[in-house]
Parts: structure tokens; C-alpha cells; sequence
């Protein structure tokens, strides 16, 4: 299917040239000749890219202005803005806005082509990235029905109608993208972009331009995360990790809603909806002074805290029947059958808590249309049987050999107990029918031995 190109210029003799040059190259090509018939022929129907001339019949509203209203409609769509009298500030401007290039009158075919392709296929991968994109993060759901996940369920809701700055805390992998992600999709917010920016990746010289942009010599522009979240959200992960001096300059953002790019004078004004994510805890780095106790409460409106998947065991069948589904359809492979059952799922310490589990379950998923129901439970067992786990029984072993008999009966009995529990999910009933208890007998024996409900 052939693209479609929408040619914007008062001026005939330039219009008609353009629409030429792109017809030769099998372009459909529609054409305006002032301001209010390229309103008409936008609202008619979006095009694959347009090429806008800066002025335009009306003193009041011209190029730009179209630059504005396209870029609301789609953001996906390249613009290209001609001139033949802009000045550098105006340029500069078309490019802050959106337009994918900016070029002079008078310019040569092959000039105007090559813009025009790589426009295009620019805004094809762009396209390409967000499907991507959608298929691994958006399409993700927090699933669990634990207090824990049930509780961030709930406030997740609640910001919907909120603009405030959230702080997401836990561990690696505990799923504070996704819980931003899913906060930002459901806010007002979420047709304009989603931003990260990953602290603890940047080197130290680069904060400051990975945040608010740069601008060189020669007119050119580098724009920062802050820019480019504008209207949207910025997720700052591993916000723990930002030099003590550039926080200083955080604050400010956050104060004035306003910066300044790294070597320009102007102001940027900027409306964004910050989100932070740590896997430190930030109150105790502010207690070492490592991190601005100011900026600290800023971020900290409305926190928000992840428990490890170990702490939360009664979600991890739940984890894996959703993740096989889901990442055996998107892999376009059977459904891998699964012993939910098996202990070492609810023995095991999860590291790396559901970004592990879920990189287990797409294993198991892949190996699953060449490998028996048995192969598939000994990788389970390989992987989860680590090197740390066998320590961690062999120390349970050192310290029953070294107790008189009943502490060693006590102390396996809590291990066997705890385990069947969570294996259970903290369900008495089941629990006891297992191990072959009485419900009242089991109840006596959790309470003698100190174990709580599993939660």
C-alpha cells in the first residue's frame, strides 16, 4: 500500500513541484494551498507524513500551528517543515515540537526524497517499537491475590483520578515498572508518552544531559527525558542513584516546573507526572546523607511498597498459570503443563523475585513443545535446587546435628510445616489432609511451635 503525503504551501509553483517530485516515486500525494484547507484535508483524514511550509496565508496562525494540531492528533506522524525565510530560533522551535526535519528553500529532488524516506521509516519503526513494546509490558497484568498485591491494586485505582508524585519501593525485579506503567495507563495522562530513565545505568557526567537535554554551536539539540515526557509520565528508576548535586536540580524541576538545557538560556517549561522507583530504602540514605531529605518528601506523596515473591508465596501458581498462558501465546507455542505443586517453588528464596519466575515459566514454555512433562520438571528442580538452597538445607542439617534430639525434632518439624503451609497457601484444611493430620491436631501443633498464618 502506497504512503500517503499531505503537501502543505501557498506558494503554487513549490506546491506543485514537491507534489511532483513524490508522485514520481508512486506517493499518493494530497495538496493545500492555505491555512484553512490544510485544516479540512487533516480532519478529512491523517496522512503518512506532511510537509508543511512555516508561512502561510493568515498573519496570526501558520505552520506551526498546523505542526501543533497534527502532533495532538497522531505523535506518530512525521512532520517536515520548509521555509525560505525561518530564522534559526523558528527552526529550532519546529524541531522542540515535534517536526521530524526542518528544511530550507530553495532544495534540490534528492534532498527532499531522502528526508521524506527516512521519515517514513522512522516513524514505521517507531510504530514497530511500540507494538513491541505493548505485547511486553502493556499487555502485562499485576496479578496475585495476596494482601500485598491486593493493596497496591487498590491504590493504583485511587491515583487514576491523582496527579501526585508517586515512589515505588522494592526489591529487583519485584515489578515497579509495570506497577508504574500500569499507574500512568490509567491516569489522564495516558495517551501521552511514557518516559524511563534508568539511573543506575547512566554514567556520573551524564545525568544532567539525560535529564534536561543539551544544546551545541551549530543549532542542534539533544533533548532530555524532562522534554520528552512533556504532557506524559517520567518514570525515574533507581532514583537512589542521582548524584547528590544534580537531586538539587531535580528539586528544582519539581518546584518550578521549568529548566534550563545544558549550554541554553531559555526556559523550558514542562508538565509532567513523575513517578520514582528504588530498590534501596531512600529514608535510610537520607539519614547517611546520600540522598536530599528535600527532594525525598517530594517524591514520596504517595508511596508505594512491593514485597518479595518469597514473602507472598500463596501468588506464585497464580504467576505461573498466568505467564505460561500469556507467554506461550505470544511465543506461539502449546502451554506447558506445570507441577504447581512441586515444593521447590515455595522453597526457594526467588532472588530475583517475579522477573525470575517469569524468565523460568518462558523457559519451561520454550522447552515445552520438545520436552516431556518429567524433562520439564528436572530443569524446575535443576534451577531452583541452587547452590544456595542446598547451603541453606545443609545448614538447617549442621544445626540439627548439633541439638539434643527434641529442639532437632522441633526445628525439622517447624521447617516441614512451614513449607507445606505456603506449599498450600496457608489453607489448614489442605495442609492437614496432606501430611495426614487432624485439623484441630495441626492447629495445636502450629500454635506449640510458634508458626503463624502464612500470608
Amino acid at each position: 500500500m502506497h504512503k500517503e503525503i499531505l503537501v502543505i504551501d501557498d506558494n503554487p509553483d513549490i506546491r506543485f513541484l514537491i507534489c511532483n517530485i513524490l508522485q514520481e516515486q508512486n506517493y499518493k500525494v494530497r495538496s493545500a494551498a492555505n491555512y484553512d484547507q490544510a485544516i479540512l484535508e487533516i480532519n478529512k483524514r491523517l496522512p503518512d507524513l506532511a510537509i508543511i511550509d512555516i508561512k502561510l496565508d493568515k498573519p496570526d496562525k501558520d505552520g506551526i500551528d498546523l505542526l501543533k494540531i497534527l502532533n495532538k492528533k497522531n505523535k506518530l506522524t512525521p512532520i517536515i517543515m520548509i521555509s525560505g525565510h525561518a530564522t534559526v530560533q523558528v527552526a529550532v522551535e519546529a524541531i522542540r515540537l515535534g517536526a521530524y526535519e526542518f528544511i530550507e528553500k530553495p532544495f534540490s529532488k534528492e534532498k527532499i526524497l531522502n528526508y521524506v524516506n527516512r521519515a517514513l521509516e522512522s516513524a514505521a519503526l517507531k510504530k514497530e517499537k511500540d507494538i513491541i513494546e505493548d505485547k511486553l509490558f502493556h499487555s502485562f497484568e499485576l496479578i496475585g491475590k495476596s494482601q500485598a498485591i491486593v493493596k497496591v491494586k487498590k491504590i493504583i485505582d485511587k491515583l487514576s483520578t491523582s496527579e501526585s508524585r508517586v515512589l515505588i519501593s522494592g526489591p529487583t525485579g519485584s515489578g515497579k515498572e509495570l506497577v508504574a506503567r500500569k499507574i500512568h495507563k490509567n491516569s489522564s495522562r495516558h495517551k501521552e508518552p511514557f518516559i524511563i530513565i534508568n539511573a543506575a545505568l547512566l554514567k556520573e557526567k551524564t545525568y544532567e544531559k539525560e535529564l534536561f537535554g543539551e544544546e551545541f554551536e551549530d543549532g542542534n539539540i539533544s533533548f532530555g527525558a524532562l522534554e520528552r515526557a512533556n504532557k506524559g509520565t517520567l518514570l525515574i528508576d533507581e532514583v537512589s542513584e542521582i548524584p547528590y548535586q544534580t537531586q538539587a536540580n531535580v528539586l528544582r524541576v519539581l518546584i518550578d516546573q521549568k529548566f534550563k538545557r545544558i549550554n541554553g538560556s531559555k526556559d523550558i517549561n514542562v508538565n509532567i507526572r513523575l513517578i520514582s522507583s528504588t530498590s534501596k530504602k531512600l529514608n535510610e540514605l537520607v539519614l547517611k546523607n546520600e540522598f536530599r531529605e528535600d527532594l525525598f518528601h517530594r517524591l514520596n506523596v504517595m508511596p508505594i511498597e512491593l514485597t518479595s515473591l518469597s514473602s507472598r508465596t500463596e501468588d506464585i501458581p497464580l504467576l505461573i498459570d498466568y505467564f505460561k498462558n500469556k507467554l506461550a501465546d505470544m511465543n506461539g507455542v502449546q502451554v506447558p503443563d506445570i507441577d504447581i505443586k512441586n515444593d521447590n517453588f515455595y522453597t526457594y528464596n526467588w532472588p530475583g523475585n517475579v522477573r525470575e519466575l517469569r524468565n523460568l515459566v518462558e523457559r519451561l514454555t520454550i522447552l515445552s513443545s520438545n520436552e516431556s512433562k518429567q524433562k520439564i520438571n528436572k530443569v524446575i528442580d535443576d534451577i531452583l535446587m541452587s547452590s544456595s538452597q542446598i547451603s541453606n538445607n545443609n545448614k538447617i542439617l549442621e544445626q540439627s546435628f548439633q541439638s539434643p534430639l527434641k529442639e532437632a525434632r522441633e526445628h525439622f518439624e517447624k521447617e516441614y510445616l512451614t513449607t507445606q503451609l505456603k506449599k498450600h497457601h496457608g489453607n489448614i484444611s489442605k495442609t492437614a489432609d496432606f501430611i495426614g493430620m487432624e485439623r484441630s491436631a495441626l492447629h495445636r501443633k502450629l500454635k506449640s511451635l510458634g508458626i503463624k498464618g502464612i500470608n
